[in-house]
């Protein structure tokens, strides 16, 4: 029994992440905060939503989350309180803008430059092309050779 109880503990550990005390009592604002903070990473946990964590300060930032949706923010009002105050990683799908754009192209950018030298580099240990024009003794001596 006891490990049918544990096992039930570590999968539906997530799911009880959210305490009773930190719901709302306004459904639809409950249901608000619990779509908003699956996109709110935990600091302490790293991969995992606020949503999902047992560790303290996602349970603060469930709370502050609360608050603000409660105090009349809209949605993106209260992630952007959130990040102004964590910064840009408590979201677990960063945006694309600003000093984000250097991140997303760093890596397409640094295979074409890889390529681009490793191209020039095997163009240079190329062999030269020889010398297509023959002389005018080579050509004097390719005429005699022909001609017999």
């Amino acid at each position: 029994m006891k490990r049918l109880a544990l096992a039930l503990a570590l999968i539906a550990g997530p799911a009880f992440a959210v305490q009773p005390d930190e719901m709302l009592s306004d459904p639809a604002l409950e249901a608000r905060a619990r779509e908003i903070s699956k996109g709110l990473r935990c600091l302490v946990c790293r991969n995992e939503s606020i949503d999902e964590s047992n560790a303290s300060l996602a349970r603060d930032l469930r709370i502050l989350l609360r608050e603000r949706l409660s105090a009349g923010d809209n949605d993106t009002e209260a992630v952007d309180y959130i990040v102004a105050r964590y910064g840009e990683y408590v979201l677990l799908n960063p945006t694309t803008g600003g000093a984000n754009w250097l991140l997303w192209a760093a890596g397409p950018l640094m295979l074409l430059l890889g390529g681009g030298l490793a191209w020039g580099y095997l163009r240079s240990r190329a062999p030269a092309a020889p010398e297509s024009r023959l002389t005018a003794d080579e050509e004097e001596r390719l005429h005699q050779i022909l001609e017999d």
